[in-house]
């Protein structure tokens, strides 16, 4: 074989190995789901906290943890003002941001759009994402499953 063959079927063989790693990384991976994980070790249910005197003070704010995304939507510290859900978008896993001038969440990937209660608004998305409960005790805000 002359080195010329053997380059271009090197060339060849790797850009088809290179093409199926493509592809495998455009599917969703259970290694890399961003959805927070039930076993979170603390018995209660907790997912996070958040002390509302340092974060979340302006509406619009928003804090991703633990595969969650929680929002500050209104003033007030009632956990009526905040709401939170999964982060990843339920079309292909992509993490989602909220836009608080459509008060929505919006998926950058493919244009899914979701309420602030999770609700699928605009597609490609079919599934609601899932919301967590949110409680506010003084300038602490706790997320929970």
């Amino acid at each position: 074989m002359e080195r010329k063959e053997f380059l271009s079927k090197l060339g060849i063989g790797f850009a088809a190995v290179c093409v199926g790693c493509g592809v495998a990384a455009c599917g969703s991976s259970k290694s890399n789901d961003p959805t927070p994980d039930d076993d979170d070790n603390n018995n209660n249910g907790d997912l996070f906290t958040v002390n509302l005197a340092n974060e979340l003070t302006a509406v619009g704010q928003s804090k991703v943890s633990n595969g969650v995304i929680v929002v500050r939507t209104a003033a007030g510290n009632s956990a009526n003002s905040f709401t939170a859900v999964q982060v990843a978008c339920t079309h292909q896993g992509t993490a989602i941001n909220y836009n608080n001038a459509q008060g929505r969440f919006i998926c950058p990937n493919h244009g899914s759009q979701f309420s602030t209660s999770g609700a699928v608004l605009v597609g490609p998305a079919t599934t609601a994402l899932k919301e967590y409960n949110v409680a506010v005790n003084g300038s602490t805000l706790t997320v929970s499953a």
